[in-house]
């Protein structure tokens, strides 16, 4: 075990793959002699060689079309959106094709391919840059979505995601790079989707998060401690699949449940968690399940105004007035 960054997880986790398969390989915008925006690829270029490491015009439904062509003929590339917002104009590519083929070729055909790239806000990137993008992902069946939160799960999903024969959308919090973390060393350890992760537990309510939204949640857990309030933490971290049992098991123990996330309030992947608490644990629930998201607006540029659209500690405390 070694304590390392958020981007070098996701870095290691590049390498270790790349090198146990030589079919795995990179593609994206100055992803190589640039070594990426947020620096996720350094080194890469000059360790594999163009071949593997390819730098790509801007143009991302021409990139991801030729990534699930590849996919499709037994490659495994990795595809790097400079930010997942950028990944709306291949829509068609992800939702219509890389997500559908193996069904529409009655499993004749896969398309093992990775989309990874920032996901969120960072600091005054604005409207066209900032979006969270979880939502649109996990409403297409055939795709696999996860957003890890700890620089463990960041390379231990991101490894389980090359080796997956589904296309999986993997999802980088860009305030998370420079976080650390332990992580393990071991070259075939990874991270199964599909299984939630209890960062905390608690006994009088259960806060349910992804990605950096899961650290506001800890804050706010703390803060309740000081007022004698139990809170459990459920880090999500594997949206498609959603483990609902761990989620459900929960929020029966505590009673009540708050979900936290960071994308538009409105129609938020927190939205389908909220409510599939309410389907399944409604005779334990002694309060209205809570959803606490962004606000519906276009991020602004001004960062006074930015952090208003944000989600805080404040503002998850501030919902549980009326449930607790």
């Amino acid at each position: 075990m070694a304590e390392i960054t958020y981007r070098d997880g996701i870095r290691n986790a590049l390498i270790e793959e790349m090198d146990r398969d030589n079919n795995v390989l990179l593609m994206g915008e100055d992803i190589g002699r640039y070594q990426g925006t947020f620096r996720v690829t350094q080194g890469l270029f000059e360790k594999y060689g163009g071949k593997r490491v390819m730098d790509t015009p801007i143009v991302e439904p021409g990139f991801t079309g030729i990534a699930i062509g590849a996919a499709m003929t037994g490659l495994r590339p990795v595809v790097e959106m400079m930010t997942m917002s950028f990944s709306i104009l291949a829509f068609d590519q992800i939702f219509n094709h890389a997500a559908k083929i193996h069904y529409m070729t009655n499993g004749m055909l896969k398309v093992p391919m990775v989309i990874r790239g920032p996901s969120g806000a960072a600091n005054q990137l604005s409207a066209q840059h900032s979006q969270s993008v979880e939502a649109w992902y996990a409403h297409v069946p055939g795709l696999k979505v996860v957003a890890p939160y700890t620089p463990a799960d960041a390379k231990g999903m991101l490894k389980e995601a090359i080796r997956d024969d589904n296309p999986v959308i993997f999802l980088e919090h860009p305030t998370l790079y420079a976080t650390k973390g332990e992580v393990s060393d071991d070259a075939e350890s990874t991270v199964p989707f599909g299984k939630a992760n209890v960062l905390r537990e608690g006994t009088d309510l259960t806060f349910i998060a992804y990605s950096k939204m899961v650290h506001v949640c800890l804050e706010a857990a703390k803060k309740l401690e000081e007022q004698n309030i139990s809170a459990e933490v459920i880090d999500v971290r594997s949206l498609l699949p959603l483990d609902m049992e761990t989620i459900s098991n929960s929020v029966k123990k505590t009673n009540r449940a708050v979900v936290v996330y960071e994308g538009w309030r409105n129609g938020g992947f927190g939205a389908e968690i909220a409510s599939r608490i309410s389907d399944e644990c409604f005779d334990y629930l002694d309060a209205p399940v809570k959803r606490v998201g962004g606000l519906n607006v276009p991020m602004p540029y001004a960062r006074c105004l930015e952090l208003e659209c944000i989600p805080d500690v404040e503002n998850v405390l501030e919902r549980l007035k009326d449930i607790l």
